[in-house]
């Protein structure tokens, strides 16, 4: 099998509407959270629409869910090891202390 023809599939991504309906069931939302924590009142709001670890992690721990669960494509990424070519492969093996120099 190719392993570049093998795609990963994750679950996806939480909406948008569905993570501030979840913060509203434990009695939040993303302003009043923000200003909670000591951010300005709409910074939490950018954690919905690009990668911001830290305000992931405050996010999901109020919901009570982690952040992986959350944000699935995120968290992939961010874990992946890089693929590397078979030439650069055996030339690491082979004397790792050359390869880097």
């Amino acid at each position: 099998m190719n392993t570049s023809a093998a795609v990963k599939k994750t679950a996806p991504d939480w909406h948008r509407a569905d993570i501030v309906a979840a913060l509203h069931k434990q009695g939040w939302s993303l302003r009043k959270l923000s200003r909670e924590i000591g951010l300005s009142a709409g910074a939490l709001n950018n954690a919905l629409d690009r990668p911001w670890p830290k305000a992931e992690r405050i996010i999901a721990a109020t919901i009570g869910q982690p952040p992986e669960v959350i944000w699935p494509s995120r968290y992939a990424k961010r874990h992946s090891k890089p693929v590397l070519p078979p030439l650069v492969s055996a030339m690491v093996l082979a004397d790792p202390a050359s390869a880097l120099s």
